[in-house]
């Protein structure tokens, strides 16, 4: 199977400091910093490439085992949302909010919240992402 890089450099100091990152595919070169990770400030962070990588993987595996139970989906698009709050002296992730809305031709509410939930504990990201104390899923049929 494949193995996925990506690389990143940090340069200073933790508050005053700078870092870049880029995606192995070279689809993603960018910067990060406390004020982008923290405060809001521009360029990117890890909580935002995690929650990119999480939302990406529960929609193609909602998408797979919605075509497996034979409900082949037209559209699944999942929002993830990372908390990351300060925990003592450091910062965790706490929480993963996980909101897809999906439109499936032919599938009741109850099936699609099951196969959802299957998806939320199988989609490799999430098994990754194990420690996280809460991951939550919010899931509608459009």
């Amino acid at each position: 199977m494949a193995t996925r890089t990506s690389e990143a450099q940090w340069e200073g100091n933790l508050r005053d400091g700078a870092g870049k990152l880029k995606l192995g595919s070279g689809a993603l070169e960018c910067a990060y910093s406390f004020a982008s990770r923290f405060e809001g400030g521009k360029g990117s962070n890890p909580e935002e490439l995690i929650a990119a990588a999480h939302a990406s993987c529960f929609s193609m595996a909602l998408s797979a085992m919605l075509s497996q139970a034979g409900h082949a989906p037209k559209r699944v698009h999942t929002t993830a949302k990372v908390h990351i709050e300060k925990v003592g002296d450091g910062f965790e992730i706490t929480k993963i909010e996980l909101i897809t809305e999906a439109e499936i031709p032919g599938i009741d509410d109850a099936a699609f919240q099951k196969i959802a939930g299957e998806a939320k504990v199988g989609c490799p990201v999430s098994k990754a992402l194990a420690a996280v104390p809460l991951i939550t899923l919010d899931a509608k049929l459009v």
